[in-house]
């Protein structure tokens, strides 16, 4: 294994400048590309040197704080060895803190030899920036809020539309205040790090508006973050004096770089091998166990350091309380499989900067055993898919299912201390991002994708969902009033679970998808929240729910 290097990479302000650092192992040469502040006008073109354990740097004496910049690499063409240099291609850095616009994509991004300068964004340089230590919030057996944070506020009549769809709506008063109302401990942000498009969604008219398809993983999107580290920062810190964390899904399995058809636009243009799982005895073949073309190696040593930089960042930069990893089991994987010690793992509980921090896997992907529910090492909270499903299978009336919400309610037990835990580390939940509504759970028989341009065929076929008599909407007042009897019954034995409890945003409202159960591709409105129609009987339920959840520190 290489040594990790000791000097910072990325763009680092010293009193010579700033230093530009960026590691390859197979590039023959890398060179820095320097814009005016547009942006938009390439001033210079520098190689850089390699040095040890083969980082290339450069120190720049005229680069200040807002300098805009990227990568170009050389080397060998050979995509059937897993070669993808390119140096017609605009590299964005790994370790970029800051982009000045987002990713679009265009075809281009993925033929050799076309220069792809207009359409990749620029890294910023920036100062250095600190939050405040807090105290974590979060507490065992506290309310998750599941945010997409576009969705969210796009509809709100109280926010102004300068920030509708942001980061910063989420420390209005008017959100802050809802959250409250229905004790809300820590709000979860689906990601809001920089992301691109999957190249089928142009042609159909759609775009990612949940963003896990990420470039950058320090860099916040544009789109949904456009004030940058000072906007999240200010949020986390209005969001902790209402007495709310802010915890952060982040992408560590793939990336938008996708398979051998995909985008050179980062990692795959500066060391493919490195940063990525290649096949044993098929170096140009890449590993897909998340679905999504490719997958990160997260058992290198570089790639390590770089994820755990990442999460540094965000505690240290704007106060970030804890952490859910998408395909969570991706992070403790090697050409073996997954291991509860994987150095990863262990990696994040040692470092003092995130040994007090809330960290939550998805215990699963779809590589081989990649379903580990229950074996990430403590104390890894958990999303707990077998409860979702025993609650939704209880409700809907199936048979034989009391031993099974019994076991739900107990924080499954029979899964969590099998590895010597004494308590639990489930995170419960009916619904979440994938899937439908809790309202859709209870309205539609059947997933209702069409909008997607899949012929209905994506998103999961067993949903055990329910329809009350009526495929979705109705204007039936019987109907209707099953359904929110429903809701209530499945926020009520939610509530009453021990472990962590989580609720996306809308669903204690009523919120509709229409039946779409995989509904990322929809930036419209099938996913904003409309706010003013949302149920509030509903709302009052679950902050009543909450009050009474508050009052029994068994649930924990």
């Amino acid at each position: 294994m290489p040594n990790l290097p000791t000097s910072p990479l990325g763009a680092t302000l010293n009193g010579s400048g700033t230093t530009f650092a960026i590691r390859s192992s197979s590039a023959s040469g890398i060179e820095l590309c320097l814009y005016d502040a547009t942006g938009n006008r390439e001033l210079r073109r520098l190689p850089m040197q390699r040095g040890e354990d083969d980082v290339h740097s450069l120190t720049v004496p005229d680069a200040p704080a807002g300098t805009r910049y990227g990568f170009r690499a050389s080397g060998t063409y050979d995509p059937d060895r897993g070669f993808w240099f390119d140096p017609a291609k605009l590299l964005v850095d790994p370790y970029a803190r800051e982009l000045d616009r987002p990713f679009h994509y265009d075809p281009r991004l993925s033929a050799f030899g076309d220069d792809t300068a207009d359409l990749v964004p620029r890294a910023i340089v920036t100062e250095p920036q600190t939050a405040q230590r807090q105290a974590l919030l979060f507490q065992a057996g506290g309310l998750i809020y599941e945010i997409a944070v576009r969705p969210f506020t796009m509809l709100h009549p109280g926010v102004p539309e300068h920030q509708r769809g942001t980061v910063a709506a989420l420390a209005h008063p008017a959100v802050i205040a809802h959250l409250k109302r229905i004790g809300v401990t820590a709000i979860e942000l689906m990601p809001i790090t920089a992301w691109i498009d999957e190249r089928h969604l142009p042609p159909l008219g759609l775009s990612n508006g949940w963003g896990y398809n990420p470039i950058a993983f320090m860099a916040l999107d544009p789109r949904l973050v456009p004030g940058g580290m000072t906007e999240l920062r200010e949020t986390v810190a209005a969001l902790h004096a209402a007495g709310i964390g802010t915890i952060l899904d982040l992408v560590f399995n793939h990336s938008g770089e996708s398979d051998r058809w995909g985008a050179t636009l980062s990692m795959r243009g500066l060391d493919n091998h490195i940063y990525y799982r290649h096949a044993t005895d098929r170096p140009g073949e890449l590993i897909n166990d998340t679905g999504c073309g490719n997958t990160i190696a997260c058992d290198h040593p570089v790639v390590r350091q770089l994820i755990l930089d990442s999460l540094r960042h965000f505690v240290l930069s704007a106060g970030i309380d804890g952490f859910r990893f998408d395909l969570g089991s991706i992070l403790g994987r090697d050409i073996n499989g997954f291991s509860s010690d994987a150095a990863l793992l262990a990696e994040m509980h040692g470092d003092p900067v995130l040994q007090d921090r809330v960290l939550i896997a998805e215990p699963w992907d779809i590589g081989p055993g990649g379903y580990q529910l229950g074996n990430f090492p403590a104390p890894f909270l958990e999303w707990n898919d077998r409860a979702r499903d025993d609650l939704r299978r209880t409700w809907r009336g199936d048979s034989h299912t009391i031993g099974d919400l019994a076991t739900a309610l107990a924080g499954s037990s029979n899964i969590f201390p099998r590895n010597g835990g004494e308590n639990t580390r489930s995170v419960n939940f009916i619904a979440a991002h994938d899937g439908f509504t809790l309202i859709d759970l209870v309205s539609y028989a059947g997933k209702h994708n069409e909008a997607n341009g899949e012929d209905n065929h994506d998103g999961h076929n067993e949903n055990h969902s329910w329809n009350n008599g009526v495929e979705g909407a109705t204007d039936d007042p019987e109907v209707a009033a099953f359904r929110r009897r429903d809701v209530m019954a499945l926020l009520s034995t939610l509530f009453a679970t021990r472990g962590a409890i989580m609720v996306t945003a809308g669903d204690e409202a009523g919120r509709t998808q229409r039946g779409n159960n995989n509904a990322y591709c929809q930036d419209n409105g099938i996913t904003w929240v409309d706010w003013t129609k949302l149920d509030d009987t509903l709302i009052a339920h679950t902050a009543a729910l909450s009050q009474i959840r508050a009052r029994f520190r068994c649930l924990p």
